[in-house]
């Protein structure tokens, strides 16, 4: 009887690391798209080759492992998980459950009924591109928050160190001016330097965290300026090649638009929504779009849409579209980032030269007193 108790635990703990080991394997694979990416590209080169699909699974598995020697790979164990649940009987896009973005999901369900290589190359081509974006978008944002951060320390470094120790050389002075202003700001900073230093985290942090729910029509407004900006630029880019992807397959345009909004966050809903609505109504994409008063995803895109949404080629029309907007949102990407990153220097400029004058305001004022 302990004999049984003790293998029933044996197999329990080995029950718990598996699951562990299926746990980090699952987190891995969602965090590397450049993996699953690759994984993606090998598999659609495998089905143009006329492999079946768990033929080709084997065989990425095998390279994955090296022939088994590595059965630990995350995601090689990835691969074995697709496999057993196409075994099973399941969707390829369902077999991807847990381990892959539900949108990456949601594209490749096209192709589970129809040709499951060209969803795999429309995902590759969308992920791609949202990544593409990533970077300028990181650049725009990280850079100007750091100048800022770089303001403050500048204000707090001489409201704490330059300062004090001109006031104590003339505690009398009745200051004026500029150096009446420095001196009033080393008085608060020294006393609030908590609230000086938390003031740009504490509106980064609630920008991010507000930045995907924030809906209304003020949002509309705010969605002109930097942050805001940005964020509507990759999602609408996003939003039109995961859309284009999806009618490229085969999929009826309400029917992609409903699809895609399952996937997405109460900003896009909102806006995809207000599409749907009138598209119900009888209007093409474009004037659903632009009756929608969204501005959404940007509104020479909703003009194009409203000619595209006419022609007999829609599909391919708006695929174009899609491609050739990434490569102008990337490169107007950029160019707000420099316009950023300028300001944000200016910024920093300012605030030397204004300190600069202070300091020769304060010792000024200073020699006048003593002369006195």
């Amino acid at each position: 009887m302990p004999e049984i108790k003790k293998q029933s635990a044996f197999n329990k703990a080995m029950q718990n690391s598996n699951d562990w080991i299926l746990t980090y394997a699952k987190i891995m694979c969602n965090l590397s798209n450049k993996g699953r990416l690759k994984i993606y590209r090998k598999l659609a080169a495998l089905l143009r080759n006329r492999f079946s699909l768990m033929n080709s699974l084997d065989m990425i598995y095998n390279g994955l492992t090296e022939e088994g020697a590595h059965p630990d790979n995350p995601m090689g164990i990835a691969v074995s998980a697709w496999g057993r649940a196409l075994h099973e009987g399941h969707p390829f896009s369902d077999a991807l459950k847990g381990w892959a973005p539900s949108r990456e999901r949601l594209m490749l369900s096209v192709g589970d009924v129809s040709d499951l290589e060209s969803a795999l190359l429309n995902l590759i081509k969308v992920t791609e591109g949202s990544t593409r974006m990533i970077r300028p978008i990181i650049s725009a944002v990280t850079y100007p928050s750091f100048l800022m951060m770089m303001s403050v320390l500048i204000l707090y470094a001489i409201g704490v160190y330059m300062v004090p120790p001109m006031l104590s050389a003339a505690p009398k002075t009745v200051w004026t001016g500029t150096a009446k202003n420095l001196v009033d700001m080393s008085t608060w900073i020294q006393e609030n330097w908590g609230i000086a230093f938390s003031v740009l985290p504490v509106i980064g942090i609630t920008i991010y965290a507000t930045i995907g729910i924030w809906t209304g029509k003020a949002r509309v407004v705010f969605d002109r300026y930097p942050p805001w900006s940005l964020y509507k630029i990759f999602t609408g880019i996003t939003w039109l090649l995961s859309l284009s992807a999806l009618v490229k397959g085969g999929v009826p345009l309400s029917i992609a638009l409903a699809s895609l909004r399952k996937e997405s966050n109460r900003y896009l809903k909102e806006r995809i929504d207000g599409a749907l609505f009138h598209i119900k109504n009888g209007h093409n994409l474009g004037q659903a779009l632009q009756k929608s008063g969204m501005e959404f995803p940007d509104k020479q895109i909703i003009a194009d849409l409203k000619i595209y949404s006419e022609l007999d080629n829609f599909e391919e029309a708006l695929d174009k579209l899609a491609n050739e907007w990434l490569e102008e949102s990337v490169y107007l990407i950029e160019q707000r980032a420099e316009v950023m990153n300028a300001v944000a220097m200016l910024t920093v400029s300012g605030i030397i030269a204004w300190a600069v004058f202070g300091t020769f305001d304060m010792q000024d004022q200073i020699t006048s007193s003593m002369g006195k």
